[in-house]
């Protein structure tokens, strides 16, 4: 049986998390899980009863082990499917100021603090890359 698309956009966290030298967290995805081996942004889905803080919160704290002390909002992005029947994600962008060590969770088999230089080198998922490059197009500094 196929399974069809969600009638309504699905809203997701996306969170830029810096390193003391700007730059940003990326995660590799785990072989087996979606995406698997490529890049995204720590985040995921709001799920159903939870806050959109609770979910910043929380998606930075299970992937990465990190304890969130301060987010903003930056934008959304409209992540439309790029294949038939995929899925419409709202992604919302946080910059997070964080204290703790990384420690990835089983979504992820490595990480990479990257610079826009380095942004090309990545085979990043989810219009991540997108919402990077408005971010460093739009950062002070």
């Amino acid at each position: 049986m196929a399974h069809s698309p969600l009638p309504y956009p699905v809203p997701a966290v996306r969170l830029i998390v810096e390193d003391s030298q700007g730059r940003v967290l990326l995660l590799q995805r785990a072989a087996g899980s979606t995406c698997g081996g490529r890049w995204c942004l720590p985040g995921g889905k709001v799920e159903c009863g939870e806050t959109v803080a609770e979910a910043v919160a929380g998606e930075l704290k299970e992937e990465t082990g990190l304890d969130s002390t301060e987010m903003r909002f930056l934008f959304y992005q409209d992540s439309l499917s790029t294949a038939p029947g995929g899925m419409h994600c709202l992604n919302l962008y946080f910059k997070c100021a964080w204290k703790g060590s990384l420690q990835l969770n089983h979504e992820s088999s490595a990480f990479a603090w990257i610079t826009p230089a380095d942004l090309d080198r990545y085979d990043i998922v989810f219009r991540n890359a997108e919402g990077l490059r408005l971010y460093w197009a739009t950062s002070p500094g």
